[in-house]
């Protein structure tokens, strides 16, 4: 199978021109002005962007949480990722009791073999962390092709403060990267404990509950570790003001403190806790939405470099009959995430790009060029010779108002009902297979059940 673009504006992290790029098979073959090739496929993107396909490196499908999974499993949530113009997700792999790291991704990756449209890979959660788990990690990073691990601070699965170091002491050696979801566990505990106290337990108060100096305090704590071992972190989820000014202060001081922010972060505000009739759970996650200044804080912070991915935390639970399974009496019990993984690229151009807070170099950048850098994804990215043809041709002036039922998500709401976008993709190739593209007024799916591969990751290399 063959495809010739022809006549698009090929956008890459450092500049942007107008040629045609050829795909055989799975690879860019060549790219140029006036390709004189034959092709089965030819498609015109004039006036159109061709980016490579956005890679989400925080998802959680199929995940068991609170007492109920994730709602989309590897088929329903990469299909709706492959029609927002992702082609590779790095899903999160908790580790049960008592597994090895690589049973753990045995499992998990026979959950999602025969489902996934497109490519794969896993992060290892490390919530049992033995010594030999500990030992184990050299083979996760050189052989498994899972060198990036996370680590939770809070939680019943948390790891302390001595795992940490070890954690960062080992994967310092060998080239390998941890993540940490960075919130104090005890300032939410005692706050928990305090707006039981007062019988605060609307959804507003799980965004009280999990304050911002909690964020930043672990961070803090984290990114000392990391100073003590001379390794590096990757914060995931970054939500407050607070929180990269500690990434900054750090990176500013030459300590690898990298950092990933979210669209819901970067468009949604606290403000949401407060709809009537219980809807601000829709938007109950961890760490929550923040205020205005942290939302326009962390643009500036994508603009300026201190952030270097932005990943949806893609968690789905939906409003009737899941968010409200445990009752609506308190907002400790309400399941925590969010659907985006659909939302990503048309959010990050249409509140980034359009609006003139990023350029669109910028945004492919932080979810393409650099996530791949960042997590080893050495085929992907970019739209050169001899990567994986991962191809987004992609309509700038396209609109499109985001509603659930235009969505392939398997959930029963977006956060961003109603909201009007500026550009979507045309056409998504995964591998140079089209597996999605603009039909009416939505996007279609039009792949390949289970085509979607194991990607092995190499170790980190430097940011």
């Amino acid at each position: 199978m063959s495809v010739l673009i022809k006549g698009g504006l090929v956008v890459t992290s450092t500049g942007s021109y107008t040629a045609d790029v050829y795909v055989e098979g799975d690879k860019i073959k060549q790219i140029g002005t006036n390709l004189e090739v034959k092709a089965d496929e030819v498609v015109a993107a004039a006036g159109k962007y061709v980016l490579p396909g956005a890679i989400d490196p925080h998802t959680h499908l199929a995940m068991p949480f609170m007492g109920t999974y994730s709602q989309d499993d590897f088929e329903s949530g990469t299909i709706a990722a492959a029609c927002g113009g992702v082609t590779s997700v790095v899903d999160f792999d908790l580790q049960a009791k008592g597994e090895s790291l690589l049973e753990a991704i045995e499992r998990k990756k026979a959950i999602a073999l025969g489902k996934a449209v497109i490519d794969f890979s896993f992060h290892p959660a490390v919530t049992d962390p033995r010594p030999e788990v500990i030992d184990e990690l050299k083979k996760a990073i050189e052989e498994y092709g899972t060198p990036s691990f996370k680590v939770f601070m809070v939680y019943d699965f948390r790891v302390d403060d001595y795992t940490m170091i070890r954690l960062l002491e080992e994967t310092n050696k060998y080239g390998g990267l941890v993540q940490v979801h960075a919130e104090n566990v005890y300032m939410i505990q005692r706050m928990n404990e305090i707006f039981a106290e007062e019988g605060n337990l609307s959804p507003w108060y799980h965004a009280k509950s999990r304050a911002n100096i909690a964020e930043e305090e672990a961070i803090e704590r984290a990114g000392k570790m990391v100073e003590m071992t001379g390794s590096r972190i990757y914060i995931v989820h970054l939500s407050s003001l607070e929180g990269l000014r500690k990434v900054k202060k750090f990176r500013d001081r030459g300590i690898d403190v990298f950092a990933e922010t979210c669209p819901q972060y970067l468009t949604l505000t606290e403000e949401r806790y407060k709809e009537p009739d219980w809807n601000g759970a829709k938007y109950v996650m961890s760490p929550p939405l923040r205020s205005q200044n942290s939302l326009d804080e962390l643009w500036r912070g994508l603009r300026g470099g201190d952030l270097q991915t932005v990943a949806t935390d893609h968690c789905p639970f939906s409003f009737k009959g899941r968010k409200d399974m445990n009752g609506k009496d308190d907002y400790k019990v309400i399941p925590n995430g969010a659907p985006g993984i659909e939302t990503l690229l048309m959010l990050l151009h249409t509140e980034g790009v359009v609006r003139g807070r990023i350029t669109k170099e910028r945004m492919v950048d932080v979810l393409s060029t650099g996530t791949a850098r960042m997590f080893g994804l050495a085929e992907k990215g970019e739209v050169i010779v001899g990567k994986d043809a991962d191809i987004v041709v992609f309509d700038p002036e396209q609109k499109f108002t985001i509603t659930q039922s235009r969505l392939h998500m398997n959930v029963d709401y977006t956060p961003w009902e109603g909201w009007e976008m500026t550009g979507m993709p045309s056409v998504v190739y995964s591998r140079g297979k089209r597996v999605a593209e603009w039909s009416g007024d939505r996007m279609k799916f039009v792949g390949e059940i289970g085509r979607g591969k194991f990607v092995k990751r190499e170790p980190f290399e430097g940011f």
